[in-house]
């Protein structure tokens, strides 16, 4: 093991021990090339890998800040449960989530309204040249920490006139709503991929050049088959854990 992945690894380490906590600044670089007997050069190439691994990350004026919202759990089996999304008035699985591990959860809705969705989302609907679908774009936070953006699209023919085109959908958000409206959903697809962020994502959820995004390609359907929602997740590699479980059919 080269000595600058040593050095990221005990202090890796010492982050998960608590010795320096969450939103805590570490020590100098001088001051860490002392404690680990070592130059500066090495305990910088460290620092960078830990920040690439988005432990950690570097601010002008202050240092090296150790993040403050450990890896968020996404079970995307349990997350989709009507009680999942409504507990505590929650508007969906993403409150809940980010409540769970004891952060307060932040969603700015950043577009509304019609629109001709991607290709990839207008094939996932099965809509025909130039449907509609109501959009949904929001910047998701867990406290001041921006962890997701996430945008939804919904056929214009279910949306039309509901709580779906309003900034507040209601307990329960999109899926809840949707039950109410008789197209209640019986099964979920999804399809991960992993890039580096678009300028503007990179922007929105304050990453560096080199921290990669998981994208969600999430589409619902009714026990008919139909889809009725899709939502493309945009998230932090380092900031989730995606966890899936199922059972094994004959």
């Amino acid at each position: 093991m080269s000595k600058y992945a040593e050095i990221a690894g005990q202090i890796r380490s010492a982050i998960q021990r608590g010795d320096y906590e969450r939103g805590a600044t570490l020590p100098s670089e001088e001051t860490l090339a002392a404690q680990h007997g070592v130059s500066r050069p090495v305990v910088n190439r460290a620092i960078r890998l830990l920040r690439s691994e988005g432990l950690v990350r570097v601010e002008r004026g202050r240092g090296t800040v150790v993040h403050e919202i450990a890896p968020i759990l996404r079970n995307a089996t349990a997350r989709y449960t009507k009680e999942a999304r409504e507990r505590g008035q929650s508007r969906g699985a993403f409150a809940t989530e980010v409540r769970d591990l004891g952060h307060e959860p932040h969603s700015e809705l950043v577009e509304l309204g019609p629109v001709t969705p991607p290709s990839d989302v207008a094939d996932s609907l099965g809509f025909e040249v130039d449907e509609v679908a109501a959009i949904r774009r929001r910047h998701m936070r867990a406290d001041d920490t921006p962890v997701q953006i996430a945008t939804s699209y919904v056929p214009w023919s279910i949306a039309a006139g509901t709580p779906i085109t309003q900034e507040d959908t209601g307990p329960g958000g999109t899926y809840s709503r949707l039950a109410d409206l008789g197209y209640p959903v019986a099964r979920f697809s999804e399809r991960i991929t992993v890039r580096m962020p678009a300028p503007d994502e990179a922007v929105v959820l304050r990453l560096a050049e080199d921290q990669p995004v998981y994208v969600i390609h999430h589409v619902a359907f009714t026990a008919e088959g139909a889809p009725v929602e899709v939502t493309v997740h945009v998230m932090p590699v380092h900031q989730w854990s995606l966890e899936y479980d199922w059972e094994v059919g004959q």
